[in-house]
């Protein structure tokens, strides 16, 4: 890995520039430029030697070691295909992934990074990720990744150090954090998660930002001190593979049964769904959408303090509230 022949490493380099120019249209990085560098100059090939696609009846595996050079065209354009990568399966089910490019330079973005700043990424997956915020901070130290499985922290390093980064990766519960490298500036985690850990919390500085995936959104979360921390969803979707570990949680199937069919339909009902589960009827929760003219992902915030975390709508004082995990 790292030493693909020049034909290889030529398609990648105009595929990588294909790609950071579509990411660029889209408008991800108009509010922190110095993210378009960091897509521009660390090679994704490295950290998907192979990965699987879709077809009828399972998946395909496209490997940069093919000896078909036909396979390893395919192989080098997927890997800079705005779409996530399926990297690691076990029977069937997807364990870990490589998140779509524009999604990632959008959390980046929200993460609102400053020099200097020590980061915690929960979900180390590829080691990508980990690597764009080592370049951008210049500083492989700063960066800390941590994820369950040991084969995942061992294949991301070695993508890692055959891109020329090293920061720490550690191996263990993300939903723990990792104590001995805080305190952190910034959390981001890449892997959907039931509620807000609350050792994440004591891990961070005051005024420290924390941005997770939460039932079907990104929440961007500031850290008042070590015991509180607020703030509201991100307006778009979002969709990872759950945190495994002892913090993770694989919900249930929630009854849509007498519920109007246009209700099924609507992704903004569906949110609601998924961030009040357990908390809420979904009769209820219909009643609610409609009575509020169907809020979007951006009017939705949670709140963690002290052992408890809730969610809420519009005002975390207001009349609509529910417990998290």
């Amino acid at each position: 890995m790292g030493a693909y022949d020049s034909r290889t490493e030529e398609l990648a380099a105009a595929a990588r520039a294909a790609l950071v120019a579509e990411i660029d249209a889209e408008g991800a990085w108009d509010e922190d430029p110095v993210w378009r560098e960091a897509f521009a100059r660390v090679p994704r090939h490295l950290f998907v030697p192979y990965y699987y696609v879709g077809v009828r009846g399972g998946y395909e595996r496209r490997w940069g070691e093919s000896p078909d050079p036909g396979a390893r065209e395919r192989w080098v354009r997927g890997a800079y295909a705005d779409v996530p990568l399926a990297t690691r399966l076990r029977d069937g089910e997807l364990l870990s992934s490589s998140s779509q490019p524009s999604l990632m330079a959008r959390m980046l973005v929200a993460l609102r990074v400053a020099d200097g700043d020590r980061v915690l990424e929960v979900g180390a997956g590829t080691g990508y990720n980990a690597a764009l915020l080592a370049h951008r901070l210049g500083d492989d130290d700063l960066v800390t990744t941590v994820d369950l499985e040991p084969e995942i922290t061992e294949s991301a390093s070695r993508h890692l150090a055959a891109a020329g980064h090293h920061p720490v990766v550690v191996t263990g519960d993300g939903a723990r954090g990792v104590p001995e490298r805080a305190p952190f500036d910034r959390i981001i985690a890449t892997c959907a998660l039931p509620t807000v850990p609350r050792a994440w919390l004591a891990q961070c500085r005051p005024g420290a930002r924390i941005l997770t995936p939460l039932a079907t959104g990104l929440l961007a979360l500031t850290v008042q001190h070590a015991g509180h921390a607020e703030g509201r969803f991100l307006p778009a979707a979002a969709y990872f593979v759950p945190l495994r570990g002892a913090g993770g949680h694989r919900p249930g199937a929630v009854s849509l049964a007498g519920l109007p069919d246009e209700a099924r339909e609507q992704e903004t009902f569906r949110f609601l769904l998924a961030l009040t589960r357990g908390a809420l009827d979904p009769r209820d929760a219909y009643g609610l959408w409609e009575r509020e003219g169907g809020p979007g992902r951006e009017r939705y915030g949670v709140t963690a303090g002290g052992a408890h975390a809730w969610a809420w709508l519009d005002d975390p004082d207001g009349p609509y509230a529910w417990p998290l995990p």
